[in-house]
């Protein structure tokens, strides 16, 4: 009903200005086997004609390596880090802050994401239905605001994207040797005197770790006991996208969709024991902790533009919804509680909870734009969203028993009794702005504000707010060849729902209690980026760019200094706007053939960015929390003609990032990442591709300094020092593309 009441809307107010005439668009779409094949050159980066300063990436520019996700395909992208486990890119980190901080837009849309940050983990969407990648890194009045670190923009193909079909069959190695498949078919063509394209693909997706923890009293100190795990994220990828455009009634109108589902388990096995003695007299317990998971993204777009009171008038209807349906069980068994080693077990926990996210977003938008004085044009309009998310959390109390010694059998399990929560969130946004733009002589530049207001209702708790936000760009043109881009914006990001709610939860922070604080304010920054950019030869581009953020009324954890639930020694801790925050960088890109030197089917790229922030807590300054210090990524592909064939590879390297919140502290290090492929033109319409990633079978090693509370921590009384280490080995992919 929703879905048909959006299209009637979206076509009602069109059907009075008559009906389809011929399409006038202009555009090209390209075949099939233009899309499928791309040996023959290099394929860089796009030089955009945007004032604001905008990267620009083609799906060509990552197809070749096969990534399976937005997220594999963003890791060759500046600026971008990630957090996840290995083998994982989920919460985009740009320019290594939170994601939080990082807008993500679909077709220049927002997008509702399943974290209380309101962040959208990308490696939801296979990275088969993109057109190209945009990372945005200053904010216009056109788009909403919450863009402090700046915006990805992941751009679907349109319904002019493709002229004709193609499949897309592969098979997949995994680590542990097991083997997956993924499939992928779309058409595009004309259709009832528009335009059509749908497409649709499955995919397996497996990510086989192994973790090894150590834990000690102190740095240095005594091995208290070491723990031996394994971690399977094994599912399916299922997705679906359509696109339709025609001429209606003297305009033009798009319609949209994209449905993706994961089906996922993570299942993880672990083993302690004692002093690091492998042996089954220290075996301290058995661990085994399941989470079964399937998310359901769905999002419809409804776009009409027309020629209106001398510009041109659009209107837009969006509809989102995120479902987040898991269930998770922990079973452990402890031994050593006596003095009888294994087998004899002498308690047994479990613990069950069902959890059910729904988010929906609809959101409508006018918009007008028209030529004004003095060659300059005008653009504005409104833009509103009305989001309502509902939660329900199912937790069974837990149920521990001690088990007798042999040979006394062990007890019945009882069954699990439930305790359900809720809550429900709703918020609206009401966002007018207006821009100007233009253009003089070499220089091009555009100015705007934008007025943002955000009701949000939680747990029957208001939180209001409304920011004015202006901003200004512009491009100058020093040279044929050189130009100059400054950008200067104000933004913000709003708080975490779980931090708005004026609940108490129980052991949320360690041992310690926290309680959400309704009254907070978002976070704003005054940001300006400038950058340089210089065209090499017919194709290459080169390109430097220094940033700054200044932050205020930073959201940064609290000790309200009340006793918590557990007693003497705990406390509830809360969260609050305190303090100010710098972010700042210095970010470098480079793509070019190397024609200079007689390969002119040789491509080389690097990016590189430095990385830095200043915070000051309790403890002192620090960066912002889990920012990467650097992130480089460079590589080359080779196009061989003659003989259809390409081959290339791309090495990344991020750095060390450091966290510090009450009483404990993290370091987090990667290991550095390879990936190759190798392509060969099998037939006029073909191609066989075979790749490699995580060649170096790369880990992710973590230092958590571990406190009973901050002033402990600031004392630097150790609770508990823990290194962790977890890796993971290389995936394979032999891919075969057929265009039709």
């Amino acid at each position: 009903m929703k879905i048909a009441l959006l299209v009637g809307a979206a076509v009602a107010p069109l059907l009075l200005g008559g009906t389809a005439v011929a399409q006038t668009t202009g555009q090209t779409p390209a075949t099939a086997l233009e899309e499928v094949i791309v040996t023959g050159r290099p394929v860089f980066r796009n030089r955009t004609d945007d004032v604001v300063p905008t990267l620009s990436y083609d799906l060509e520019y990552f197809q070749r390596f096969e990534p399976l996700t937005v997220g594999d395909a963003l890791k060759r992208v500046p600026s971008v880090t990630f957090l996840s486990d290995v083998l994982e890119s989920d919460g985009v980190r740009l320019r290594g802050l939170d994601p939080g901080y990082t807008q993500i837009l679909i077709n220049g849309e927002r997008v509702p994401g399943g974290d209380d940050d309101r962040s959208f983990f990308v490696d939801r969407i296979p990275a088969e239905l993109i057109e190209r990648v945009e990372v945005v890194r200053s904010a216009s009045a056109n788009r909403s605001g919450d863009a402090l670190a700046g915006a990805i923009n992941i751009v679907l193909r349109d319904a002019y994207a493709l002229d004709g079909g193609y499949l897309r069959a592969g098979a997949l190695l995994f680590p542990d040797d097991e083997v997956g498949g993924t499939f992928g078919a779309v058409y595009g063509g004309a259709v009832a005197g528009g335009r059509l394209l749908v497409g649709a693909s499955v995919q397996d997706r497996r990510n086989p770790k192994d973790k090894f923890s150590q834990r000690f009293d102190r740095p240095g100190g005594t091995l208290d006991n070491i723990e031996d795990q394994t971690d399977v994220r094994d599912g399916t990828d299922y997705s679906f996208n359509a696109a339709y455009q025609v001429a209606v009634g003297g305009g033009t109108l798009d319609l949209s969709g994209v449905f993706v589902r994961t089906d996922r388990v993570q299942d993880e096995d672990s083993i302690e024991y004692r002093a690091g003695r492998r042996q089954n007299a220290d075996l301290l317990t058995i661990n085994d902790n399941d989470v079964d998971i399937q998310t359901d993204n769905l999002s419809l777009r409804a776009r009409y533009a027309v020629p209106m009171l001398g510009g041109e008038t659009r209107f837009k209807l969006g509809y989102a919804t995120f479902d987040d349906e898991q269930s998770e069980f922990e079973n452990e068994a402890e031994y050593l509680r006596d003095t009888v080693p294994f087998p004899d077990e002498d308690r047994f926990t479990a613990d069950f909870e069902v959890r059910d996210l729904q988010d929906e977003e609809t959101s409508i938008a006018l918009e007008h734009s028209r030529p004004f004085a003095g060659g300059t044009e005008i653009e504005f309009g409104l833009q509103a969203v009305q989001k309502d998310r509902d939660s329900v959390t199912r937790v069974a109390n837990r149920v521990r028993f001690n088990v007798p010694n042999a040979p006394a059998p062990r007890p019945t399990q009882p069954a699990f009794v439930f305790n359900t929560n809720t809550y429900a969130i709703e918020e609206t946004r009401i966002d007018p702005y207006v821009m100007v733009s233009g253009e003089a002589g070499a220089a091009k530049w555009e100015a705007g504000l934008r007025y943002e207001t955000t009701d949000t209702t939680i747990a029957g708790v208001d939180n209001d707010y409304a920011i004015l936000l202006p901003s200004v760009s512009l491009r100058y043109s020093l040279s044929d060849t050189d130009r100059l881009t400054v950008s200067a914006a104000r933004t913000l990001r709003r708080p975490r729902f779980n931090d708005l709610a004026p609940v108490t939860l129980e052991e949320e922070r360690g041992d310690n209690d926290f309680r959400g604080n309704p009254g907070l304010e978002p976070e704003t920054a005054w940001g300006v980026d400038v950058g340089v950019e210089r065209r090499l030869g017919r194709r290459g581009v080169v390109g430097l760019n220094v940033f700054y953020r200044d932050v205020t009324d930073l959201i940064e954890d609290v000790n309200t200094g009340l006793q918590g639930s557990g007693g003497a020694g705990t406390f509830i801790e809360s969260i609050d706007n305190v303090g100010d925050g710098q972010v700042y960088g210095v970010e470098f890109d480079l793509s070019t053939p190397l024609t200079v030197v007689g390969l002119e089917n040789t491509g080389v790229f690097l990016n590189a960015s430095w990385l830095d922030s200043q915070v000051e807590d309790a403890l002192g300054e620090r960066r912002f929390n889990d920012q990467s210090d650097y992130v480089v990524n460079f590589g080359f592909t080779h196009d061989i003609p003659t003989w259809g064939a390409a081959f290339g590879a791309t090495y990344r390297k991020q750095g060390d990032a450091f966290g510090r919140v009450y009483a404990e502290e993290v370091t987090t290090s990667y290991g550095a990442d390879l990936e190759v492929f190798l392509e060969k033109r099998l037939f006029s319409n073909a191609v066989l591709r075979l790749t490699g990633t995580n060649l170096l079978d790369s880990s992710k090693d973590e230092i958590f300094d571990k406190f009973a509370d901050q002033g402990d921590q600031i004392a630097r009384v150790y609770d508990e020092y823990e290194l962790e280490t977890e890796s993971a080995g290389p995936v394979y992919q032999l891919v075969m593309r057929v265009a039709f």
